[in-house]
């Protein structure tokens, strides 16, 4: 298939090039090389015993940051496929969009940037750039991965702009400030904070929250947080279970669940597809700075699908995120998260060695932030482990 068929595809012979130039390295193009530095990097590693929903040790069968990486990123590269953009920049960014999390999923990043507060906060999207751009050191040129202009702008700015044309901060960031590691980068290599991202970009964010709402679907089933019947009048994805129990009347309950779940990102990614391609239509667009130049999004789902998305995320959050079991295993975890930063902020021998030497006397900011950097980047099972090694105390969660 012919790649880059669509006029406002991104293309990597326009790329605005790296922050340290590098010279080519046919026959990969410069996205393709993204995608292979953030696969063999130490953080997309760590995303094999880091939390989606459940507690690593709850089982080997529930996603993980990294089995949902590479789930988004095949919803996105078959998503890119069919709208003729250019598939590697798209699984890119799928595959780095997590890289910033912390152990235990939200409740860690919630305990981490309140824990942070006084010191410029925590937000996992600028952790996932201070990683690509700072904290990855494996190359003798430069720190980071040294990744594209494109892949960086789409990993920052692929829920949209990050700044106004006044350069006021918009979204989550509106109250806080933008992130100072964003803007120190930006003052860089300029990633046009106030445009909206490639359609690429624009891509790998919707597949993430295709990816995540289907599977824990599963997730959620398997683990009996609610059941099937439940699922009966949610919009979506009650019409795919109500036609699996019709062609296949007593089919096993894990069949049901895959066939219920695989037609629910059949659905969405298929009504991407068509209103994305509406849009872009519709915009006549010409080039991929078209695309960043638009006062809206050009990847949606149609308002229908829209809204069969939040009644979805609204049944998730109540019965899924907020169950019980969840919230308990989620309040502990930040127990973990708290009293390690906490012995950390007060005992800088704590710290691995390498963890020690950038330590600026008497900057107690730059200090929290190292420790953040430390404790961000442990999987589940690690934190746990530290945790036991410094209070002496069995994982909290047995």
């Amino acid at each position: 298939m012919k790649r880059h068929t669509a006029s406002y595809a991104a293309r990597p012979e326009e790329s605005r090039g790296r922050l340290f130039p590098e010279a080519e390295s046919p026959p990969r193009s410069a996205f393709e090389r993204d995608r292979d530095r953030v696969i063999h990097s130490s953080a997309f590693r760590r995303l094999k015993h880091k939390t989606q929903v459940f507690v690593y040790h709850e089982g080997d069968h529930y996603r993980t940051r990294l089995t949902h990486s590479i789930e988004v990123a095949q919803v996105a590269r078959s998503t890119a496929r069919v709208l003729g953009l250019d598939e590697d920049l798209t699984e890119a960014l799928a595959l780095a969009h997590d890289l910033g999390h912390t152990p235990f999923g939200h409740a860690g990043e919630r305990e981490l940037d309140k824990l942070m507060a006084p010191y410029g906060g925590f937000d996992h999207n600028a952790q996932s750039l201070r990683i690509v751009t700072k904290l990855e050191r494996k190359y003798a040129k430069f720190d980071g991965l040294n990744l594209t202009w494109e892949t960086l702008e789409g990993l920052v700015k692929h829920n949209g702009p990050l700044i106004d044309s006044r350069g006021h901060a918009l979204g989550h960031f509106k109250e806080s400030g933008l992130p100072q590691v964003i803007i120190e980068y930006a003052e860089a290599h300029d990633l046009k904070l106030a445009s909206f991202a490639s359609v690429e970009a624009q891509v790998a964010a919707i597949a993430d929250d295709i990816a995540y709402n289907a599977h824990d679907i599963d997730d959620g089933l398997r683990a009996k947080l609610f059941d099937i019947i439940d699922l009966g009048d949610v919009p979506l994805v009650g019409e795919a279970l109500s036609n699996v129990l019709k062609i296949y009347p007593g089919l096993e309950r894990s069949r049901i669940i895959h066939e219920t779940v695989r037609r629910v990102i059949s659905a969405m990614v298929t009504d991407v597809v068509a209103q994305t391609k509406k849009n872009c239509a519709d915009a006549n667009l010409k080039s991929s700075d078209e695309v960043r130049a638009r006062k809206r999004p050009m990847v949606q789902f149609s308002p229908q699908m829209a809204e069969n998305n939040r009644v979805l995320q609204a049944f998730l959050s109540a019965r899924m995120y907020r169950h019980a079991r969840v919230l308990e295993i989620m309040e502990r975890a930040q127990r973990v998260i708290r009293d390690l930063f906490e012995a950390y902020m007060n005992d800088a021998s704590l710290l691995p060695e390498d963890w020690r030497e950038e330590n600026v006397q008497g900057d107690r900011s730059h200090y929290a932030r190292q420790v953040c950097d430390f404790l961000s980047g442990m999987t589940d099972r690690f934190a746990l482990e530290q945790h036991k090694r410094l209070f002496d105390l069995d994982p909290l969660f047995r």
